[in-house]
């Protein structure tokens, strides 16, 4: 950078954390990654304004950080101001209406849903990430998407003024694992679900049923984002099906391997780099489309100072 990020912090009065070269590896699914410039934690809308102005003025890029779930930072980093949203946290029930901060973790508001005997969100209990990245992913299991109990998204758009989108909107702008949010410098401050009035036991009992089927999956055996790839119905049967059809189950490079346990997954097997990662990600990418035609595409997100200078993987 050519300024000095910190000196010029100074000059803005947040109440939030912040964090010169915070080690992304701490903050992220995979365990791996470099240094972010600067990380900081807002502990509200006001401090988030005020970091964004800063940003704009200085010419800043800016990450939006969640739970790190379904992201590869590089290992050199990232440039810039990374913005972390865990504080972002608050929860309100009205009826059947559930409105959440976005940087809650996705299953804390399931917890605190079926403990208010609410259901709908059982399907996504277990797994890691925020409620803004499950809406900014479109997070999907057991058949169920996040998009279809979704009926409103409050968030800040490239002038930074609040903007809401309503139901009508997310019908027509959200697909599978397909967001609007995708592909903007929208940041997303809360999220409106519409939950089904249940027991809490019975609630319960599916939520656990689910996070035991993905113990048994080997989700939280190692740190992993889960599934790598999509799934595509053109393809016949699920990615990690044929992923294990090659016997690319097992591949390693470094610390990084395709899990035994699942062709789908890879794990950071204990001193992994990303870009050990993202060699598997583009050898499976070039393996699949050698040996089946399926292109496949990645859930995971290229995040930070790559060689390519921009987030793609090879065609």
């Amino acid at each position: 950078m050519e300024i000095n990020i910190s000196k010029k912090l100074e000059k803005i009065n947040i109440n939030g954390e912040i964090i010169p070269n915070a080690p992304m590896c701490n903050y992220t699914s995979f365990k791996t990654g470099g240094t972010a410039d600067i990380l900081i934690v807002p502990r509200g809308y006001h401090d988030l304004i005020k970091i964004m102005e800063f940003s704009g003025e200085y010419n800043i890029p800016v990450f939006i950080l969640g739970g790190g779930a379904n992201i590869l930072v590089a290992d050199r980093g990232i440039r810039g101001i990374v913005i972390e949203m865990s504080k972002f946290n608050e929860v309100n029930f009205k009826n059947d209406i559930c409105s959440s901060g976005a940087g809650l973790p996705i299953s804390s508001l399931a917890e605190t849903a079926a403990n208010n005997n609410w259901g709908g969100l059982d399907f996504i209990y277990g797994m890691p990430g925020t409620v803004g990245g499950a809406v900014w992913m479109n997070a999907r299991c057991y058949n169920v998407s996040v998009s279809d109990i979704l009926v409103n998204v409050k968030y800040i758009d490239k002038n930074l003024n609040i903007i809401n989108l309503g139901r009508n909107e997310i019908k027509t702008s959200f697909a599978y694992k397909i967001s609007p949010f995708q592909k903007s410098d929208r940041i997303i401050l809360s999220a409106t679900f519409k939950l089904k009035k249940g027991i809490k036991t019975d609630i319960w009992e599916k939520m656990v049923d689910h996070k035991k089927d993905r113990e048994q999956k080997g989700h939280y055996k190692f740190p992993s984002a889960g599934s790598v790839f999509k799934n595509n119905r053109n393809f016949g049967r699920p990615t990690g099906e044929i992923i294990d059809s090659l016997g690319l189950k097992g591949y390693s490079i470094g610390g990084a391997k395709i899990a035994d346990f699942h062709g789908n997954i890879i794990i950071n097997t204990g001193d992994a780099k990303s870009g050990e990662i993202k060699k598997i990600i583009d050898y499976t990418i070039k393996t699949v489309k050698e040996n089946t035609g399926f292109s496949l595409e990645p859930e995971v997100q290229l995040i930070g100072d790559w060689d390519r200078g921009k987030n793609e993987y090879m065609d």
